[in-house]
């Protein structure tokens, strides 16, 4: 089985083939982006066989999004994790439940105590939302992010 490791700028090509493909339930993403984006983040994790990724940033992440300035304003202290994707070929597998404990072992380890993330409501992501609510995560909210796209914001306890 792959393992998860921190991504290295070599990885960013995948990285970037993968999220063109999830763009609907992610956003667009270029290479300065992802840069930006890995290098402001808590964490970006990769499977080591590329077949997944996750990018988490914490309260003090310099990063411009509407969903992380959410939990930004509501909680001192969190891991927001922006974007989750798995290759299509590996979904099932259990990678995303994988790259969420290595979040959460890792986000205890700082003195988080909160996990925050968005699911998609318009357009709906029903596999998001089972997985999230197998995972233990409440709704804390909901945003209206324009071009009728709407968000729940989820959380869970880091205990």
């Amino acid at each position: 089985m792959s393992a998860i490791r921190a991504a290295r700028q070599e990885d960013f090509g995948w990285i970037l083939a993968l999220s063109a493909l999830n763009e609907i339930e992610t956003s667009p993403l270029d290479r300065d982006r992802l840069g930006h984006m890995a290098k402001a983040s808590f964490a970006t994790r990769v499977m080591d066989d590329g077949s997944g990724y996750l990018i988490a940033f914490d309260q003090d992440g310099d990063y411009a999004s509407v969903n992380f300035h959410w939990f930004k304003e509501r909680y001192p202290r969190f891991l927001y994790i922006d974007r989750i994707v798995i290759a299509a070929s590996a979904r099932g597998l259990g990678l995303g439940r994988l790259f969420y404990e290595d979040m959460s072992v890792l986000g205890r380890a700082a003195g988080h105590g909160l996990l925050g993330c968005e699911v998609n409501l318009t357009p709906a992501n029903p596999g998001s939302d089972s997985f999230h609510a197998r995972m233990g995560f409440d709704e804390a909210g909901h945003g209206d992010l324009g071009a009728g796209k709407t968000v729940r914001y989820l959380v869970k306890a880091l205990a």
